[in-house]
Formats: structure tokens, C-alpha cells, sequence
């Protein structure tokens, strides 16, 4: 035998080896259409085909363990099971009272205790591992690397701190950018690529005592990467905030029979289709609590945002009983359910939330609160309230608080996750709602919690108080994370803005701040987006300066038996429909240009009539953006109505049978 024979048979041997070794296992969704195909071979790959072309894949899906070991070895992987999912699912408090969910999985076996599970549904792909082992399992790493077939449109939400990435408030505004030239900097999720025949969002659902993904642009593709386990805390005097000093070199450690989360591609062929994707909601949990009748959604006057300011009162208005007695009374007159007390009724710097201030005369404030049919939540810090967690849940449950507002997170690392579970678990016990702030996106615990009514985790209305617009465009803004980050869930975007600036005359004041764009553009907000727990942030007597427009406002629901998304294109406008009972409640909103739209009011039932009341920009709201108009129309579900929405925009429209 020859040496190249030799050599050449070698080669075929090898070669007929790998083909051997490599296998396809796919599962595809109900409908067919989206498909996923994990590859096993050197490295475990997962391809996300629409219509058999592929959108995404997954490269290089591994676990690195204890002492460096990666999972799975050489890439190696059996097939074990294969389901099919289909139920109809509760959904109180979301953005429609239930939906249903099909989906077919596939389980593949790697080896010493690992499996991956997978899941194909018409909305996307996910996959997630498994362990069935004994004992502690320490998870050095997680890799990922996600490629794209077409990736010259991203829209990435970057860390904004560039020396500790993984500690910040999760805010800011979406980078739109080519992958191959984008920042090589970590960006939370939710993460967009337009992938040219449909979009696809990486998402992740039930996160559980795990550090949330993160991704991070490295040679054309998006790279996964997580928190490090924090070793040692250190604390903030200022607001007795805790955050991490050392950090160990793992990511995560937890029993070794369990679930890991959800790693979601999210498929959709229309823009209309993003906001309304319910995998984050439909792959978490069940719900924990049990009877939810406790659980009360609803709008709340908030002080922090107007900064205490009231006009024409004999008092001096601030951080005191009577200012609150007079919110109390403007929530009362007007339909609202809550008042929030934000920071300053406790010494922040103590850390001691068992220590009200003297001026609000706490005990006394509920007490009024509760004879006006007004429930009174509490802001706190969550490691603080995390350190006494069943005196204070105990306590001001007795006492008559109906709820918390839990701030400054800001990060998302293993134990930062089980704190806000902790917290979750607690306040469900003791029947106080949540409003969780200066923390990372929704991952469906509020399934699991229902009491869990929103979350911040977006650059909502706090951020006009001191804003640059040429840093951060909020119109813009206001169009896009409807797509992106509503996916994962509720938001408290915390609307409600009296003063509002074109884009000629805006400013950032922080005392009495003015939002981008029209009255209008914040009067949809409160339809446009998924919020149970929403605010009207602006001060009561700026509200009682206009009680048309108020009135309207306030007497929105803020839960809806269905939703769609009748119109719209990311990062120029958005059109929102949900029913509630036989009302139906329309807005829109557009970034600064101008619009005009031709609303079909097809979603309407047939053969029936109906008034809608329209609020519209006002003729001159281009150059004031404060001017506004309300008309009543006669509409039925074969009328177009023509709607015009100003530079930075909106409109809001609700609809009852006749």
C-alpha cells in the first residue's frame, strides 16, 4: 500500500467517524413553519428555521462545570423523549385574561446527569438544560453564541456602566446597529436582530436561582454572558444599599436535580406580532399563590416624579402628612386605587424601614387612606426590606399597607435573583402586591407571583428629569421597546406627564420636568403599554388644571381581556387595541415625525354600533405640544377613521356598543 492510499483511507475513516458521530435532532411547531435543529457534533448547535430557511443558530450551547468540564463532551447527545404541549393558561393581571399555548419538545440526553430540553411553538424556539445529579452542581459558565443569517440591523440596550457592567439599573435606550460594528459591550436583554424575512429576540424565562443572561457583540455574533457569583457585599451609606465588592470565578451553584432557564429565540414575521408574544409568560412557573382575589391591579398617584409640588394649598407641600392627605384626596375624587409613598418617608441612610418619619404620621395617613376606599404602597430598598423581611411584610401588612415598591437592585446575579423571590414568596403570604424598580426584565415570575403587578427595567419618565435628548431620544424610545421589551413583560414606564415639550422646546428640569413629544403621546401610554400597576406621575394639581383630559385618563382599566397590535413598525409607531368587557380602548403613538394613519376598525364586532371618543393632537400641537382635541364619532367595524398624530404624537380612543 501506497502512502497516500494510506494517508486517503485514514482521511475516509476519520471522516466516516464524524459523519456518524454528527446527528440532527429537530422538533417543529404545531403549525409547522418554525423549526428547531440541534446539531451534535465537536459542539452542540441549535438552528431556528422559518419555512425551512434559517433565521438564527445557537453555537457552541455548553455548560462548563465544577472543576472546568464542559457539558456536553465533544458534543455528544441522545434523544430520550419527545412531547407535545398544549393548554389553555390563566393569565390574570397580564396583558389578556388567558391564551392558549401549544408547543412540541424534544429531551436530549448529555451524559452524567445533563439533558437539554427544546421546544418549538408558533412563536419561536427555546431550549433549556436540565440536571438530574446528586449534590452541588457549580456552574463555572453558560456559552452561547448566537449568529445570524442577516445582522445589519440589531437593536441592543448596552450596560450603562462601563466599569462594573453588571451592576446598573437596567435602563437605557436601544443602540440600533449592524452586529459586525457593534460596541463590544454587555447589553441586557431583550436583544433584536432583523434577520430580513422576520425579526428574532433573544429572551429568557423562568429565571431561578441563576444570574440573568447578558450579551455581548464579539465577531459578528452575539455572545452570552452572566453576572459572576458575588463573594463579598459592600454598602452605600446613602440608602443602606448593599452591592457586590468580590466576586468568585463561577456564575452559579445549586442543588444538581433541577431546571435552568429558559434561553427563548423569538420568531416573528410581523413587528405587530412582537408585543404580543407570550413565551417568556407561557414557560415560567405556575403560579405559587393560590386565590387571587387579594391581588387588586390599578392606577396610582405618585409623588416622587413631580417632586411633591403642589399649587394653592396653605401648607407647605412635601415629605409630610398633609401633602399626602391631599394626594389621598385626589386619588379618592378620581378613581385611583393607590398612593404611593416613595423615598423620604423613612431615613433612607438608616436603613431602618420600622421608623417612619414623624411629619407623614404614618399610622394615621392609612388610617384616612382606608375611609377614602385608597390603598397606601410603600418604596423601600430591597436588601433592606430583604433583612427583615418577615417583620416589615408582617408588620405593615397589619397595619393596612397594601403593597411595596422595591427599588435599587440593579444587578442580576444569582443571589440578587433568589432575593427577589424571597421577597416575592413573602409579600404573597402576606397579601402586599409588588412593584419592583431599579431591577432586571421580567422573566415570568410574575406568573408564579401574581402579586408581582410591574416592573421598571425600561428608560421610562424618570429619565426626563435629566435626560440629553441628543444621548436619548424618548419619542423614538417610546416606538421601540413596545417591540422588544414589553416581550418579556409588564413595565412601568411610570406616564402621566402635564408638561410636555415639542421637540424644538423641551428641556430637561427636574423639579417640574416635561416629557417628549405631545399630551397626547402620554395619554396612549396607558394603552400602548402592558402596565396592571400604572402611574399618573404627575402632581394633583396639575391634573385638577385640566380634569377633561384627567378624567379620561383615570378612568382607563389597566387589565384587558385581549390585546392586539393593529398597526405599527418598530421605532416609528405603534397602534394598540384591548378589550375590556364589550369596550374597547385604541391609542397610538409615533416617534417625531408626524403621521397620519387610516385606523380600520375591523376588530370591532359586525353588525353592531358604537360611539368612540376620541383624544387627538390638537391642530397646533407641532409648535404646543400640550394642545389636544376630543371628538365623538359613530363607528362601526367596517369604518376607517383617519387619525393624525403630531411630530412626537399620539392618540387615544375608547369604543362602546350603542
Amino acid at each position: 500500500m501506497t502512502k497516500l492510499k494510506f494517508i486517503l483511507i485514514l482521511f475516509l475513516a476519520y471522516f466516516a467517524q464524524r459523519v456518524a458521530m454528527a446527528k440532527d435532532f429537530t422538533v417543529c411547531s404545531p403549525n409547522g413553519r418554525v423549526e428547531a435543529v440541534v446539531s451534535a457534533s465537536d459542539k452542540l448547535t441549535l438552528k431556528v428555521c422559518l419555512d425551512g430557511k434559517t433565521l438564527a443558530c445557537a453555537q457552541d450551547i455548553s455548560l462548563v462545570v465544577d472543576n472546568g468540564r464542559k457539558v456536553p463532551q465533544n458534543g455528544k447527545a441522545r434523544k430520550t423523549a419527545a412531547k407535545k404541549l398544549s393548554e389553555k393558561i390563566d393569565a390574570p393581571f397580564y396583558r389578556q385574561a388567558s391564551f392558549d399555548f401549544a408547543a412540541r419538545t424534544i429531551t436530549l440526553s448529555l451524559g452524567d446527569g445533563f439533558a437539554l430540553e427544546v421546544l418549538a411553538c408558533d412563536e419561536g424556539v427555546a431550549y433549556r438544560f436540565t440536571t438530574s445529579r446528586k449534590g452541588e452542581t457549580v456552574i463555572v459558565d453558560e456559552n452561547a453564541s448566537f449568529a445570524f443569517t442577516k445582522n445589519d440591523r440589531a437593536w441592543l440596550a448596552y450596560s450603562t456602566n462601563d466599569k462594573a457592567p453588571f451592576a446598573m439599573a437596567f435602563q437605557n435606550t436601544y443602540h440600533q446597529t449592524a452586529i459586525d460594528t457593534a460596541q463590544s459591550l454587555p447589553a441586557f436583554l431583550p436583544a433584536t436582530v432583523d434577520c430580513g424575512n422576520a425579526k428574532v429576540t433573544i429572551l429568557e424565562s423562568d429565571l431561578v436561582s441563576y444570574p440573568g443572561m447578558f450579551v455581548q457583540a464579539d465577531g459578528g455574533k452575539l455572545r452570552a454572558l452572566f453576572a459572576p457569583y458575588p463573594k463579598t457585599m459592600k454598602r452605600y451609606p446613602w440608602r443602606s444599599m448593599t452591592y457586590v465588592g468580590e466576586t468568585e470565578k463561577y456564575i452559579a451553584k445549586s442543588q444538581g436535580q433541577r431546571t435552568y432557564p429558559w434561553r427563548i429565540i423569538a420568531v416573528a414575521e410581523n413587528d405587530c406580532d412582537m408585543p404580543v408574544n407570550n413565551m417568556v409568560y407561557a414557560l415560567a412557573r405556575p403560579s405559587r399563590v393560590g386565590d387571587c382575589s387579594w391581588i387588586k391591579p390599578g392606577k396610582v398617584a405618585w409623588d416622587w416624579w413631580n417632586d411633591w409640588n403642589l399649587k394653592g394649598v396653605d401648607f407647605k407641600a412635601g415629605i409630610n402628612y398633609e401633602t399626602y392627605i391631599y394626594y389621598i384626596d385626589f386619588a379618592a375624587s378620581h378613581g385611583l386605587e393607590y398612593v404611593i409613598l416613595d423615598e423620604g418617608w423613612y431615613d433612607s441612610k438608616s436603613g431602618d424601614m420600622m421608623r417612619p418619619i414623624d411629619d407623614i404620621r404614618l399610622p394615621e395617613l392609612i388610617s384616612y387612606a382606608r375611609t377614602k376606599g385608597v390603598g397606601i404602597v410603600l418604596w423601600t430598598v430591597f436588601n433592606v426590606l430583604d433583612e427583615n423581611l418577615e417583620q416589615i411584610c408582617s408588620h405593615y401588612a397589619g397595619m393596612g399597607v397594601k403593597g411595596l415598591k422595591v427599588d435599587f437592585m440593579d444587578r442580576d446575579d444569582q443571589t440578587a435573583v433568589e432575593m427577589v423571590e424571597r421577597i416575592a414568596d413573602a409579600t404573597a403570604r402576606h397579601h402586599l402586591l409588588l412593584d419592583l424598580h431599579g431591577i432586571y426584565k421580567p422573566v415570568g415570575l410574575n406568573r408564579t407571583y401574581p402579586n408581582i403587578l410591574n416592573y421598571e427595567a425600561v428608560f421610562g419618565m424618570e429619565e426626563a428629569r435629566w435626560t440629553d435628548m441628543s444621548q436619548h431620544d424618548m419619542p423614538l424610545y417610546d416606538v421601540t421597546f413596545p417591540y422588544i421589551r414589553m416581550m418579556s413583560g409588564q413595565v412601568d414606564f411610570t406616564p402621566g406627564a402635564m408638561r410636555n415639550g415639542t421637540r424644538k422646546d423641551w428641556r430637561a428640569i427636574y423639579e417640574k420636568p416635561v416629557s417628549m413629544g405631545t399630551r397626547c403621546h402620554q395619554a396612549a401610554c396607558y394603552v400602548v403599554q402592558d402596565s396592571p400597576f400604572t402611574m399618573l406621575a404627575d402632581s394633583p394639581t396639575s391634573y385638577e388644571a385640566d380634569e377633561t383630559y384627567t378624567r379620561f385618563i383615570a378612568a382607563l382599566p389597566v387589565v384587558f381581556d385581549e390585546t392586539r397590535i393593529v398597526d405599527g413598525e418598530i421605532g416609528k409607531y405603534i397602534v394598540t387595541a384591548r378589550r375590556k368587557g364589550n369596550d374597547w380602548y385604541v391609542a397610538g403613538q409615533t416617534n417625531w415625525d408626524a403621521r397620519d394613519i387610516a385606523l380600520k376598525l375591523e376588530f370591532l364586532t359586525e353588525g353592531k354600533t358604537y360611539k368612540a371618543t376620541l383624544m387627538a393632537d390638537g391642530v397646533n400641537a407641532d409648535h404646543d405640544a400640550e394642545d389636544y382635541k376630543i371628538s365623538d364619532l359613530v363607528v362601526d367595524n367596517g369604518r376607517v377613521a383617519d387619525i393624525r398624530m403630531a411630530q412626537g404624537g399620539g392618540f387615544l380612543m375608547k369604543i362602546s356598543p350603542l
